[in-house]
């Protein structure tokens, strides 16, 4: 049965640390391809629909495995695997961030790009504020979210409005791309940017408009098992099973590119 840990650092570091120890005593080296146990997996929160189904999957296939997830902005997720949170694979939104993971020795083997995303401007059913494009995020008068600057949707989001010649005057920054998403199902903001898989993902909640220069910011996205992982077998099988032509279709359905 999966689970997600959520992203605070306490909870992370005692769920996962109990789950850890049992994956450690439970793997089973023998014999090739087969694992057993938890495998723990820190995933960029635009992930959490897809790696759901997919962890669903991977369950099926390795009967006896259980993922665990622990879905956040990477940039807090990757701070959390330097502090020595225990995991077994690191999935990230940018390269920046599973950049930080492999500087402190917590990720040796060469991370893989497994899907892109780019950004689309989300807005409330109806489009009530009469957003048109990105411009209007250098108004006053609309409510407007972002994502926070040090996470990847951020940065993206700096990006496109540099190339645009845009100053956004946001009313809020939510530390990652669910919380961003949040304030325009609610209706508390009448547009925001988040990723297009974002948009799909809401099922119809919200409605998302294209803009031209999201082509200016497109996000890889690099997983990788961790250099400490608990429960190692298993978390090369989660990132083989991710990266293998089984799982595609599942990201092209929520709107990711593939490499």
């Amino acid at each position: 049965m999966i689970r997600n840990l959520g992203v605070a650092t306490a909870t992370v570091l005692a769920v996962v640390s109990a789950a850890g120890c049992g994956s450690d005593d439970t793997t089973d080296h023998t014999g090739a391809g087969h694992v057993s146990g938890t495998v723990t997996v820190f995933a960029a929160a635009s992930l959490t629909e897809t790696f759901t189904e997919l962890g669903k999957q991977f369950e099926a296939a390795h009967p006896g495995v259980q993922v665990i997830y622990s879905f956040g902005a990477s940039s807090a997720l990757a701070e959390q695997i330097n502090q020595g949170a225990p995991a077994d694979v690191f999935a990230s939104a940018a390269p920046k961030n599973m950049q930080q993971v492999r500087d402190k020795g917590e990720v040796t083997a060469a991370p893989v790009t497994f899907v892109r995303n780019r950004l689309e401007i989300a807005v409330p059913k109806g489009n009530p504020g009469h957003i048109t494009g990105l411009a209007d995020f250098g108004r006053a008068e609309p409510k407007l979210a972002l994502c926070a600057e040090q996470v990847p949707c951020g940065a993206a989001a700096e990006t496109v409005f540099e190339s645009a010649g845009i100053t956004p005057r946001p009313d809020t920054r939510e530390q990652d791309v669910k919380a961003v998403l949040t304030k325009v199902t609610l209706g508390e903001v009448d547009a925001a940017l988040v990723y297009r898989t974002d948009v799909e993902a809401a099922g119809g909640k919200v409605e998302g408009i294209d803009f031209p220069e999201s082509g200016k910011a497109v996000n890889d996205y690099p997983i990788a098992p961790l250099a400490h992982a608990p429960n190692a077998a298993a978390a090369a099988a989660f990132v083989d099973f991710v990266t293998s032509e089984q799982a595609r279709p599942v990201f092209a359905a929520a709107g990711f590119d593939t490499p």
